[in-house]
């Protein structure tokens, strides 16, 4: 079969995961068609050029360490897949110590012009307004978090879900590792029992009232973020940020997420906290946990200090920070199948933030499998996700069912907590005691070279 016989791969949206996807599908031999709606005279509420790959909020792809750090694994692995977003970062970074950072306007312009100048990539400046014509029959969609409100309203369609755009309260989540057990304890309120028969599926930190009223102090001190215009966020009370309550009463949390009722610290049973903070699960591996109730919008670096105030997770690591903001994604665990497709359609497929990973790299990194998936389907040879053990196949993994079933669906950023976990070694490779403190990036170091070992024999047998 020569290119000239094969029907073309249809990309909408020119995103970093759009311009990735269409990117993998184009160096397969495939001929890719990118529709991007930004043309001279129109934008969006947040993009301010029409140039492909535009970063609208920062110039950072975070940490470039690939040994211990999972973003920076996962610009590894994406390097080794031939990634344009990543190769054209290179081109433009600039100085950022530990960190990828790009200049933003020459980015975006070496993404563009390479997309342009490939001959199996033509890029068509129009929006879609509605589903992909029916002979479309290999799509993805990699529209992002302001995809039109009429492609939105289509995609409705073929869910059923009740809405695709909306609010999202986010709570922060904990690496399990990094909770002190020695304060905290596992108990469900009055000890019922959940679903699955388990009387303990919570993580108590119990406070006195000296640490609580500095707790809520600190709360409604600490610095907040400011919401962009065109959010419109709304406040419900289903969601109220943690520190809008506490702006309420100070003994609002008490009598909220944060009451002492039906626990007992098996520590100290006669003495009641004057107030507890509960943990929950949040993926089927047990490496996460979130902090029930504490969808907030204090600036990230106030968050951690904050919340290390609490008894048991002075020492937290947290794999996501909390926030609240407009946002737009798919129930992906109920929607979508391992070959991200759509299941009520399996033409459409879904890659970038619209499937609930978080960050420009998590977005990008699944519009290039997204592109490497359909690519191979065109060519007649059906590829498989990498394993869960890679950074991209534990995103994967998340946005099509390791979050906890049962909880609402929410975005993640790469971490180690999605991977499957390793022992921390106590010697290296020569033989030489580790110290205890040094244990986790030991850890975070073989994990990282399993992920990139396992990348590359999955590249290999394609």
């Amino acid at each position: 079969m020569t290119v000239s016989d094969l029907k073309p791969i249809h990309v909408i949206g020119g995103g970093l995961a759009g311009s990735e996807a269409a990117w993998q599908i184009a160096s397969a031999g495939v001929p890719v068609i990118l529709h991007e709606m930004r043309r001279p005279g129109v934008r969006t509420d947040a993009h301010h050029t029409d140039g492909l790959a535009e970063l609208v909020c920062s110039n950072s792809f975070r940490s470039d360490d690939w040994e211990h750090n999972a973003v920076g694994l996962l610009h590894a692995e994406m390097r080794e897949l031939g990634s344009i977003i990543m190769s054209s970062a290179h081109d433009h970074q600039v100085p950022a110590g530990g960190a990828l950072a790009v200049d933003r306007d020459g980015f975006s312009q070496k993404v563009t012009a390479r997309l342009e100048a490939h001959p199996l990539v033509t890029v068509v400046r129009e929006e879609l307004t509605g589903l992909p014509p029916e002979d479309w029959d290999n799509v993805i969609i990699a529209t992002g978090p302001l995809t039109s409100p009429s492609l939105a309203e289509a995609i409705l369609g073929l869910t059923g879900e009740e809405e695709l755009s909306f609010f999202d309260a986010i709570a922060p989540i904990v690496h399990a590792e990094s909770i002190d057990f020695d304060i905290a304890w596992r108990q469900s309120r009055y000890d019922k029992e959940g679903p699955g028969g388990d009387a303990a599926a919570y993580v108590n930190c119990p406070m006195n009232k000296e640490q609580y009223d500095a707790f809520i102090e600190a709360l409604i001190t600490g610095p907040k973020a400011e919401f962009k215009e065109w959010e419109n966020v709304p406040y419900f009370d289903g969601c109220l940020p943690i520190e809008v309550m506490a702006e309420r009463g100070r003994e609002t949390l008490r009598h909220g997420p944060m009451k002492p009722v039906g626990l007992t610290n098996p520590r100290d049973p006669l003495v009641k906290a004057h107030a507890i903070v509960q943990l929950r699960q949040d993926n089927a591996l047990g490496t996460l946990f979130n902090i029930v109730g504490f969808q907030t919008k204090l600036k990230h670096g106030a968050q951690a200090d904050v919340f290390r105030m609490i008894p048991g997770l002075q020492n937290a690591q947290f794999a996501r920070l909390g926030g609240l903001h407009r946002n737009t994604y798919l129930n992906s665990p109920r929607l979508l199948d391992r070959q991200m497709r759509l299941k009520a359609m399996p033409r459409l497929r879904f890659a970038g933030q619209v499937t609930g990973v978080e960050g420009y790299v998590e977005s990008a990194a699944t519009g290039l499998l997204a592109g490497r998936l359909a690519a191979a389907e065109r060519l007649g040879h059906p590829l498989d996700a990498p394993a869960a053990h890679t950074a991209i196949g534990a995103l994967v993994e998340h946005i099509t069912g390791g979050h906890m079933a049962g909880s609402k669906f929410q975005p993640m950023n790469i971490n180690y907590g999605l991977l499957p976990p390793l022992e921390a070694p106590k010697v290296d490779e020569a033989g030489v005691k580790i110290p205890l403190k040094e244990r986790g990036r030991a850890k975070k170091r073989l994990m990282s070279i399993r992920a990139l070992n396992d990348l590359k024999a999955w590249r290999d047998a394609a």
